[in-house]
């Protein structure tokens, strides 16, 4: 759990891209706030589990509002179990908050991917080096393009990632590299998508 102190700030000064979407918030027409995390619950963080209720797919609940019943306080923090590959999907921007053992699990392993483009929605890739797909994705956070011809030409974009397929510790690169083309033949990646080998 993590709460926050919020400081409303005024309206927009000046039109900004939407996060995650394409569009514009024009100057004047939302409200901007700070929020500042508030350290007196850190050591409960991970710890401390809170029923949401009905609105806990929002993105801000008000504490000073409505009392929140706690489900659980554990004595130790415990990690999130992993998801698995094919249930794992985040934002390029969230993977360094990925708990510890969904990292280690991620360096480990090689397979195909896909990158999705929140404004233009084209996709597809395949981690087959050092760091699995977890030193795959950290190519994009350093360059904003990991190296593709069709991104290198673009503005950096907050890519979504998935693990579409999860290849053995014995495949090699070769391999990977055609599975990934039966993947673009599929989802058309390279008639409609990023990918332009």
């Amino acid at each position: 759990m993590q709460l926050y102190a919020v400081q409303y700030l005024g309206l927009l000064q000046e039109d900004r891209q939407k996060p995650h979407m394409d569009g514009v918030d024009k100057a004047g027409s939302c409200d901007v706030y700070a929020l500042t995390l508030d350290e007196r619950f850190r050591d409960l963080d991970g710890k401390l589990y809170i029923e949401w209720g009905e609105g806990k797919r929002s993105w801000v609940q008000r504490a000073d509002r409505q009392d929140k019943r706690i489900t659980e306080l554990r004595t130790a923090f415990k990690e999130p179990e992993f998801p698995g590959f094919l249930d794992f999907v985040e934002s390029l921007s969230k993977l360094d908050r990925l708990p510890l053992g969904w990292i280690a699990s991620l360096k480990a392993s090689r397979g195909i991917y896909l990158l999705t483009c929140p404004k233009t929605r084209e996709h597809v890739g395949k981690a087959d080096g050092h760091n699995g797909f977890w030193g795959r994705w950290q190519d994009y956070i350093q360059t904003g393009h990991g190296g593709d011809v069709a991104l290198k030409s673009r503005d950096p974009s907050d890519y979504q990632v998935s693990i579409l397929e999860v290849a053995g510790t014995a495949v090699t690169s070769d391999e990977i590299f055609r599975i990934e083309s039966l993947w673009k033949a599929k989802l058309q990646s390279r008639e409609m998508g990023l990918n332009r080998n």
